[in-house]
């Protein structure tokens, strides 16, 4: 039996502009066509396929396989690049010599030593001499001017600009000045060079009242600056690593041993080793309120 059907009534249905060469969709009876929410524009393909369920990337956005290696090396090399390498700072050998800013002490001590060494090596030998003389901290001078000698014997360094003392100094109390400043390495140094010359000259003193000695052993001849540097290496020993310490306490230790053994100037060399001595006591005084003996470095940043 034929049926009629009524046609639709399409009035106040909207078309839509459809781009060249894709398919007008199947008409659904009763059910009006409703307008693309994302209108794509002229000569823009389709996606190949919908975005896969639940993965929320499309596929038609997804790299070739042979893309995917080259886009993975890329992304690793940027990484690379914005992360910074780390690497160990490089070792200045200018921070092992006296600066006026970080260590002004022992950079003015310095210029003072570098002068006198000059003078004692360019001007009249008479004139050297007296002055030397002038500054000697022996029994006589000690009796009489005893602060003037002990601080002007310190400006003067037996054997010269190039002794090992001088060497010494200028690393040593460098060393000691960054890490305890300038006040304290001055109170280390002179304390060590007035005990110890003390310590020295007052058996000599002694000895000549009990007649054991002549009386020309109250004039010897004594001024330099070894005895404070001998009580700063013992200071800073008490400042290092474990292992160094112990380094440098056998060494320098056994060098002042050798040179008491070889009897050539046995109060000075008993000397430097009561100064060595002087310093290392001080351990307790110069470690106070530090947390670390050595220098910390800072803790890396966590990103």
């Amino acid at each position: 039996m034929n049926q009629s059907v009524e046609p639709l009534d399409t009035a106040g249905t909207t078309d839509v502009a459809r781009a060249p060469g894709d398919r007008e969709p199947p008409a659904l009876n009763a059910i009006p066509r409703q307008p693309d929410p994302h209108p794509r524009a002229e000569g823009v393909p389709t996606a190949a396929a919908p975005a896969a369920a639940g993965s929320g990337v499309a596929v038609g956005s997804m790299p070739a396989a042979g893309a995917s290696g080259a886009t993975a090396t890329a992304s690793a090399a940027t990484v690379s690049a914005a992360v910074p390498a780390v690497t160990r700072p490089r070792p200045r050998l200018w921070r092992l010599l006296p600066g006026p800013r970080r260590t002004p002490f022992t950079f003015g001590y310095a210029l003072v030593l570098t002068a006198t060494s000059l003078l004692g090596r360019y001007a009249d030998p008479q004139l050297v001499d007296a002055l030397l003389r002038g500054s000697s901290t022996d029994v006589a001078h000690l009796a009489h001017n005893p602060l003037l000698v002990l601080v002007a014997s310190a400006l003067w360094i037996a054997g010269g600009i190039t002794s090992p003392y001088a060497i010494a100094f200028l690393l040593v109390l460098t060393a000691l000045e960054r890490r305890i400043g300038g006040l304290r390495t001055a109170g280390v140094f002179l304390l060590g060079h007035v005990v110890a010359t003390l310590a020295t000259e007052v058996p000599v003193g002694l000895s000549v009242l009990a007649g054991h000695l002549p009386g020309s052993s109250l004039h010897r001849l004594d001024y330099g600056i070894s005895f404070g540097v001998a009580a700063s290496v013992g200071a800073l020993a008490g400042l290092l690593t474990p292992w160094l310490r112990w380094a440098v306490l056998a060494g320098f230790g056994w060098m002042l041993v050798e040179d008491l053994i070889a009897f050539t100037d046995p109060m000075t060399n008993w000397g430097h080793l009561l100064a060595f001595a002087v310093g290392v006591c001080t351990w307790p005084l110069l470690r106070r309120g530090r947390p670390f003996l050595a220098p910390a470095r800072p803790a890396p940043r966590r990103r």
